[in-house]
């Protein structure tokens, strides 16, 4: 089987723009722990895209094999990604939901009969917004974190708000406010009425779950903690520590067959962030892609997660089972260095 891996920021997604360092450091290490991972399947062979201001290095594994496809500095990207979906039999996106990027990739492969390695374009339609998925989870008896439009009127809260993107990826443009006022100016500003949500802000612990999701049905891989930081009133995300909370397992689980029962179409690998509040588990999103997490997360389970996604292909088959008995390793990933601690 061919591959095309393709991550967005990496892959060229963003030849007209400056490189966000964060962004580049988080890509390029989904794109070499992916393909890492895809190499140690039997019978496949890999193709990727970079962004030339990246080095080879960069993104790929020691030892490792890959085709990979670099556009002009001036080209518009998406002519040279059809071509390399057309050379290709199955395709691992890895595209923010911004701006409705994901989906458009997803529609791309689609049309020219390819297999994509992730969920189905109805799925990633819900997913890529914040308030759509709140309320889809909400209405079946799933705990959400309260999502309202900025548009519209929401509840006061005594811990202050945090408004975002609906369509936002990791931390981007997220702000925390205690005063109500600041926070009407600041989203009466860049059309953020239009674009943002806001949620109470939830005292708790930031956690996320990794899972492998099919046909209405999600299977926990890891229970990670996340490591989230608010700055002078933003939001910073610095990684997390995969399998780091292994041991909420058990109140993990319902959340994660909860969301593919109610958004049927999410399949392979899948990203869920949570609160740990007072009050529970509370979902915050759901992403349809590889997250930060994937990085530490063969060491963590002690099996190849990409074999298991690709497991999924084969009719009829059930989900490949996670050992409860393994201990997870706990992997540090902070994008704030380009190391990964074990």
């Amino acid at each position: 089987m061919r591959i095309f891996v393709c991550e967005y920021v990496t892959g060229g997604g963003l030849l007209s723009a400056t490189l966000p360092p964060s962004l580049r450091r988080e890509g390029a290490m989904m794109v070499r722990t992916l393909l890492r991972d895809l190499a140690g399947v039997a019978g496949v062979t890999l193709t990727a895209s970079r962004d030339p201001r990246i080095p080879f290095n960069e993104l790929a594994p020691p030892g490792v094999a890959v085709g990979w496809s670099v556009p002009a500095t001036a080209e518009d990207v998406w002519p040279l990604w059809r071509r390399c979906v057309a050379e290709a039999d199955a395709i691992w996106p890895i595209a923010p939901e911004t701006g409705g990027q994901l989906e458009r990739f997803v529609e791309m492969v689609v049309a020219h009969g390819k297999i994509p390695l992730c969920s189905t374009i109805e799925a990633i339609h819900i997913t890529s917004s914040k308030w759509k998925t709140a309320h889809l989870l909400a209405a079946n008896g799933i705990a959400v974190v309260p999502t309202h439009r900025a548009a519209e009127l929401f509840p006061d809260s005594r811990s202050g708000w945090v408004a975002k993107p609906d369509d936002g990826a990791g931390a981007e443009d997220t702000c925390w406010f205690g005063d109500p006022e600041r926070m009407q100016r600041w989203l009466d500003q860049g059309g953020r009425r239009q674009t943002h949500v806001v949620q109470p802000y939830i005292q708790g612990d930031a956690a996320s779950l990794s899972a492998l999701a099919r046909d209405g049905v999600a299977r926990v891989l890891s229970c990670n903690r996340q490591n989230i930081t608010i700055e002078y009133g933003r939001f910073r995300y610095h990684g997390g520590i995969v399998g780091g909370l292994q041991a909420r397992r058990r109140a993990f689980a319902p959340l994660a067959a909860g969301m593919a029962k109610a958004i049927p179409g999410l399949w392979g690998y899948i990203g869920v962030d949570l609160i740990e509040s007072p009050e529970g588990l509370l979902v915050l999103e759901v992403n349809p892609r590889l997250t930060t997490s994937y990085v530490g997360l063969a060491a963590a389970i002690g099996r190849n997660p990409a074999a298991m996604v690709l497991a999924l292909l084969a009719d009829g088959s059930d989900l490949p089972a996670v050992p409860k008995t393994v201990s997870p390793v706990t992997v540090e990933v902070d994008l704030e260095e380009t190391a990964l601690h074990a």
